[in-house]
């Protein structure tokens, strides 16, 4: 069994930062990369003064500011992929949502990590068995499907691809609950579990929306009071951010074939508009 000590995280954005910032709050060393200084500027900027980063965790009363201080010193940063994985124990892997550009980063990885490493990936969408297919270590790829916010948010899908072997699976469920989240275990199929599921209510109210049969706002109110829904569909699709959506859609209608998948054009024309939700201040809503 692999004992987990060092955690590199490939891909430093609002995920990659904040899946670095998990498992640096329980207390593992964390060596995160990405292409620039100043996506990694943002990461760490992220895991100390966004919305759930350390410094409104203090706030909120949830951990002191020597914990806070310790958590963010746990976490390294680098340009270099080597750098990030030659003593890794485990990689997760938290880049653009991209088959071919997930296989040569696993690729690169497989030849830099240490041969006991597991190798996980974040997607939410891509075949763990294409990824690990490109690697000397097939059953040890796994994924690790973490949902956003990542601090927040308790799931964690550990998706099995075809080789992936039963220790690995096992290693990283005891891992993920070290975290304090609740895994749960899939076979490889697009979308796995929960945007499988989750995606198709978002589509239908996109749908409702582009044919003008209500409002997004009396769209969403129908789903929180009349279904207890915590955000409406809509509102969640801004969350989530209308490109990753249309990531999804996409990919999960290739390899399903089923019409309920398919993007709506009102959705590619919000990304076409560059108007992508919460994080480019517009989507379906405008926010300040």
């Amino acid at each position: 069994m692999v004992e987990f000590k060092r955690i590199a995280v490939i891909g430093f954005g609002v995920m990659g930062s904040s899946i670095s910032q998990v498992f640096a709050q329980a207390g593992f060393e964390v060596y995160a990369v990405d292409i620039s200084e100043e996506i990694l500027r943002r990461g760490l900027e992220n895991i100390w003064s966004g919305s759930f980063g350390l410094k409104k965790a203090v706030e909120r009363g949830r951990i002191t500011e020597e914990q806070a201080r310790e958590a963010l010193a746990r976490i390294k940063t680098t340009v270099v992929l080597a750098e990030a994985v030659r003593e890794a124990d485990l990689v997760v892997e938290a880049a653009f949502e991209d088959l071919e550009v997930k296989r040569r980063l696993f690729k690169e990885v497989d030849s830099l990590a240490p041969l006991h490493a597991i190798i996980a990936s974040n997607t939410s969408t891509l075949s763990i068995t294409a990824l690990a297919a490109v690697t000397r270590r097939p059953e040890k790829v796994v994924g690790m499907h973490f949902f956003n916010p990542p601090q927040v948010l308790k799931l964690v899908e550990v998706v099995r691809g075809m080789l992936t072997s039963d220790e690995t699976v096992s290693a990283v469920k005891s891992l993920a609950e070290r975290l304090g989240k609740v895994p749960i275990v899939c076979r490889d199929s697009p979308g796995f579990i929960a945007n499988r599921i989750g995606i198709l209510p978002i589509l239908e109210a996109l749908r409702l929306l582009d044919q003008g049969v209500a409002s997004a706002n009396d769209i969403d109110t129908a789903m929180k009071l009349g279904y207890n829904w915590p955000m409406g569909p809509l509102e969640l699709a801004d969350f989530i951010g209308l490109d990753v959506l249309l990531g999804i859609a996409e990919v999960l209608y290739r390899e399903t074939g089923s019409p309920a998948y398919h993007p709506p054009p009102v959705l590619r024309r919000l990304v076409a508009a560059g108007y992508l939700g919460r994080k480019t201040g517009r989507g379906i809503y405008t926010y300040k």
